[in-house]
């Protein structure tokens, strides 16, 4: 037997039994007549072809020594594993090795080098690492080189510029990173250049422009920078060009004009910026053309329109203006036109008509105004219409489905009357249709019909009337179904069960009547059922308990009556429950107890009596309850004040009576959510003090002993009454003297003044001296209006932080006294969000607060830090604005009197380790005396501060107010929001120019967009901030309800939010 069929033979053998029934033919010497193999004139094999042979096995049993003639190895698209073995390298007259789609691991040997011979290599598709050996570029002969869709890591090694006789070049698909090497310009012979899908970096290399014969090139999905080369309009006989996803910057080079035999055409994706060029309209040869996702500016240029062969036209998603011409009128063959989110404005032209090809028409999120062209009936193959979000009115085409592809219809937000267009009620390709936000009317029952391939429908916030059909429960792909807020009434039909797949249904706010039906129990997929605001009767089903993935269920103010089935434990994902405004009579039912993620819980509004089931109390995850306007009595449960995450509570107006739990959310509940019971008590600042444990037990002595009782206990209690006036004189002169020693200032005969904790204030002093080498500028942390700062260590482990005051020092304290009683105000502030004082000092040379001393430094230093500000997640900022507020709203309205800091900015919020927000310099500034002529300059920082208070010096709470919408801003934007809270103060009506910026696009761009509910609260800041803007002050919130607004849990919105718009959220302001 011969070596070479012997090396063969031996590799079946180490394949698995399929692999060797698929060769059973190699069998005996003879190897030429073996399947897939080829041999040469001396009966030695020259070929070895099995691609897509299911051989499954390694190569490493395989003596490539032995095949000393091979000149062809295809074992492509087989289950080959292991690593590729570095004898392969000994088959010198190899020219063709193809072990392409297999599963072939390790790194590529530089012994591959010794393949001279070799013009195919390509290892395609398999799970190869490490980097691209330096030795391949000694492989003269080579013309493809395809190491694709691997996981190769490194830079492109510059030795690849040496293969001179390379054709192709695939290298994408990889982890490869650094540079494009210069070198490759020298590949004079390159036809395609595909590196797309790796990490490079750095600009497009002007050697580029010498591949002269190179007709694809693909560099998109990597991190390319800077502008494009101009070279690149050498490159004449290009036909395919994609730099998209990258962050290209600057303009589009004109060169581009030259690039005669250009077919496909993307600069996508990137951050390219100023007009579209004339020189565009030279690529006659175009038939895509890519450009959304830049910051593209200026109009749309007609030479546009000499594109004439063009199918695809996208340029959404850029800055572009002015109207939209009649460019398009001779683009015969355009299929898709896409110009969505951009600012183009006037009437959309009557040509649109003429592309009678077009599939998908997208001009959501303009300016455009007017009504639609009756010619858009004309584009019969229509399949997405995008309309929304603009300022168009009039009819809705008639004919816009006339064709019978329509599958997606989207024209909300704009002005629009009339009924829906009578081609829809046939239309049953449609897959989504939002109609919402609109003035359309019509009746509902005669205007749809039956949509088997329908997945979402919004007609919310219109004028639709008439009763809901049976029809719904027809259209069996229905996820979505959204019909609140018109006028519509009759009845819930019980058809509608039969929409198994639904997940969101919404009839609020309608006209309603009847019972719910017990049918909704069968839509098992349902996760928000909202049939609030309506004018429904009977009881809450039983069967709504069937729901298990419902998470919100809202059914208030309608007429319910009956009671809160214990069924309703069933829906154990609940996260909000609002059965609110009804006449729902009965207990709370002790099953709700067990549904552990519900996070908002509102009965209010009820007949509900009985106790409050102290099950309620192991709802760890409630944040907001209202039982208020029920007939509860009884005392709360004790085990409330377990309830860590309760944040809002309303318990008004019931019989409840005894102590309030010991729980935040209870003593920090306002005087209007604990009103009108019957006599509770605790340390909220709204109740009384609770009796103590004496008291109460005798409160409940019988009364028929109460003689007795009065007759022994009023001498006792008498003398006990004398010993607690006597205790009482003793303990607040001990108190009174106490606050001498350690809460004020020790007053020394130069006028010296120390409170520091309760150390001796000297000895804190000369410390202080000591460890900063009396202020040594060399230890000085930071500077702010007020001061400079010191990182001072007391003691191992005591670290401080010491503000050295500017104005203190230069004697401009205006009354000693005064100061004295300020700084003990300040000693009482204590909440977990502002920074702690913990004393000062006053003293001819030095004068100086002492605070506790916050790790991560300011907010403004760590969002002007890339690194930093980029693990600066969404969930920290959302908890650094709520913390924020959560401060503001304890000073302005817990602290006796109100403390208005006057000076809040992203400079004066200090972070720790956890990242939690600290508010700093908090009643600095009326340290200082109110006529000095710098008083300004501590009454606010330029860009935070309010109208008010810098053009006429009226300083109160409202300021601060205004002070907490541009911090917010900064936070979610990553940056100051000059520009756009400037062109708000100017522009919020409904055509302003902040009207259509998207809010995706105001936030930090450092960060993946916020998605799930951090997204909802990122809104919910962004909503809440244009409100604390407002110019009036009276029309701002209060710090209370913006706190309180920041806690409440909400449903999703119902706008995709990459496509919420600042316009959008001034309305819900």
């Amino acid at each position: 037997m011969g070596r070479e069929a012997e090396a063969l033979l031996e590799w079946k053998a180490s394949l698995d039994n399929q692999s060797q029934f698929r060769l059973s033919s190699w069998v005996g010497n003879i190897t030429c007549h073996w399947v897939g193999i080829v041999c040469n004139n001396f009966s030695s094999i020259s070929h070895i072809n099995l691609p897509d042979s299911a051989l499954k096995g390694t190569l490493h049993t395989l003596s490539f020594s032995s095949l000393h003639s091979l000149i062809s190895l295809n074992l492509s698209d087989n289950l080959l594993y292991g690593t590729i073995p570095s004898h392969l390298g000994n088959l010198s007259k190899l020219m063709y090795l193809d072990l392409s789609g297999n599963h072939l691991s390790g790194r590529i040997s530089s012994e591959f080098c010794q393949l001279t011979s070799l013009h195919m290599l390509n290892l395609h598709d398999n799970n190869i690492t490490g980097s691209i050996p330096y030795q391949l570029g000694k492989l003269h002969l080579l013309n493809k080189l395809i190491l694709s869709s691997n996981g190769l890591t490194g830079s492109i090694p510059v030795s690849i510029g040496n293969l001179s006789n390379l054709i192709f070049l695939f290298i994408y698909d990889n982890n490869l990173s650094g540079s494009i090497p210069h070198l490759l310009g020298n590949l004079t012979s390159l036809r395609i250049l595909s590196l797309f899908n790796n990490i490079l970096s750095g600009s497009t290399p002007a050697s580029i422009g010498n591949l002269g014969s190179l007709t694809h090139l693909e560099l998109s999905a990597n991190q390319l920078s800077g502008s494009i080369c101009h070279e690149i309009g050498m490159l004449g006989s290009l036909a395919y060009l994609n730099l998209a996803e990258n962050n290209l910057s600057g303009l589009i080079p004109t060169s581009i004009g030259n690039l005669g035999n250009l077919s496909f055409f993307s600069l996508s994706n990137n951050k390219l910026s100023g007009p579209i060029p004339q020189e565009i309209g030279k690529l006659g040869s175009l038939l895509d053309l890519a450009l959304f996702s830049n910051n593209l500016s200026g109009p749309i240029p007609t030479s546009i329109g000499n594109l004439t062969n063009l199918s695809v036209l996208s340029l959404a998603e850029n800055n572009l203006w002015g109207p939209i011409t009649s460019f398009m009128e001779n683009m015969k063959h355009l299929t898709i036109l896409e110009l969505f989110m951009n600012q183009l404005s006037g009437n959309i032209p009557l040509e649109i008509g003429k592309l009678k090809l077009l599939t998908n028409l997208m001009l959501f999120t303009n300016k455009l105004n007017g009504s639609i062209p009756f010619e858009i009936n004309n584009l019969t193959y229509l399949q997405h219409l995008g309309l929304e979000e603009n300022m168009l009115s009039g009819y809705l085409p008639q004919n816009v489905c006339i064709g019978g592809s329509l599958q997606k219809f989207t024209a909300y937000h704009n002005y629009f009357i009339g009924s829906i267009p009578i081609s829809l009620r046939n239309c049953t390709s449609l897959v989504r249709v939002r109609l919402e936000e609109n003035q359309l009317t019509g009746n509902l029952s005669e205007d749809l019909g039956i949509y088997p391939n329908l997945m979402y429908i919004d007609l919310s916030y219109n004028n639709f009337y008439g009763k809901l059909s049976q029809k719904w429960g027809q259209c069996q792909s229905l996820q979505n179904l959204k019909i609140s807020n018109n006028k519509i009434s009759g009845v819930i039909p019980p058809e509608l069960g039969r929409s198994t797949k639904l997940q969101l249904l919404d009839f609020s706010l309608n006209h309603l009547v009847g019972q719910i039906p017990k049918e909704l129990g069968k839509l098992m997929s349902l996760f928000l059922l909202n049939l609030g605001d309506n004018q429904l009767s009977g009881s809450i089903p039983l069967e709504i308990g069937m729901l298990s993935d419902l998470q919100f269920l809202v059914l208030s103010t309608n007429n319910l009556t009956g009671s809160i089935p214990t069924q309703i434990q069933g829906c154990i994902k609940l996260l909000n429950l609002n059965l609110s405004k009804n006449k729902i009579r009965g207990s709370v039912p002790t099953e709700i107890g067990n549904m552990q993620f519900i996070q908002i819980l509102d009965l209010s509004e009820n007949f509900l009596i009985g106790k409050i089931p102290p099950q309620l109390g192991e709802l760890r995850r409630l944040e907001t309850l209202n039982l208020s306007h029920n007939e509860l009595f009884g005392s709360i449960p004790t085990n409330f004040g377990e309830m860590s995450s309760l944040t809002n509570v309303d318990i008004s107006y019931n019989c409840l009576e005894g102590p309030l739990p010991n729980n935040k959310a209870f003593s920090e509940a306002s005087f209007g959510a604990l009103r009108n019971n019957k006599d509770l008590c605790g340390n909220a600042s709204s109740l009384k003090a609770c009796p103590s444990s004496i008291t109460r037990s005798k409160n409940l002595g019988e009364k028929r002993r109460n003689k007795v009782v009065i007759f022994f206990i009023v001498p006792i209690l008498g003398t006990m009454f004398l010993s607690l006036i006597v205790v009482g004189i003793l303990y607040a002169f001990l108190k009174r003297s106490r606050l001498r020693n350690i809460n004020h200032p020790r007053e020394a005969q130069n006028g010296n003044m120390f409170a520091i904790w309760s150390y001796d204030g000297k000895m804190v002093y000369e410390r202080i001296i000591e460890a900063t080498e009396e202020f040594d500028s060399k230890h000085c942390v930071g500077v702010g209006g007020c001061g400079s700062v010191y990182k001072v260590e007391l003691q191992p482990g005591q670290v401080v932080a010491v503000k050295k005051l500017h104005s203190i020092q230069d004697n401009e304290i205006a009354n000693a006294k005064a100061f004295e009683n300020e700084i003990c105000a300040l000693l009482e502030i204590k909440h977990r969000n502002v920074v702690k004082l913990y004393g000062f000092c006053s003293h001819p040379r030095h004068s100086f607060l002492v605070y506790e001393f916050l790790e991560r430094g300011s907010l403004k230093e760590l969002l002007s830090s890339k690194e930093e500000a980029i693990n600066f997640e969404w969930a920290r900022r959302v908890n650094i604005v709520k913390g924020v507020a959560d401060a503001l709203s304890y000073m302005h309205h817990d602290c006796s009197p109100p403390i208005v800091h006057r000076d809040i900015s992203s400079k004066n919020i200090l972070l720790d380790s956890e990242y939690v927000a600290h508010i700093s310099d908090f009643g600095t500034a009326k340290l200082l005396k109110p006529d000095l002529s710098n008083w300004t300059s501590f009454a606010g920082t330029f860009g935070y501060m309010a109208p008010e208070l810098a053009y006429r010096m009226e300083v109160n709470e409202k300021c601060d107010v205004y002070s907490f919408g541009v911090l917010a801003l900064e936070v979610i934007m990553g940056k100051h929001p000059g520009d756009l809270v400037l062109l708000l103060s100017s522009s919020l009506t409904a055509t302003s120019t902040a009207h259509n910026i998207l809010l995706k696009n105001t936030l930090d761009q450092r960060l993946k967009p916020p998605k799930n509910q951090v997204a909802l609260k990122v809104v919910s800041i962004a909503k809440l901030a244009f409100a604390c803007l407002a110019t009036n002050p009276e029309s701002r919130p209060t710090m209370q309800e913006v706190s309180h607004e920041l806690s409440i849990e909400r449903a999703p919105m119902p706008e995709v939010f990459d496509m919420l718009t600042l316009g959008l959220l001034f309305n819900r302001v």
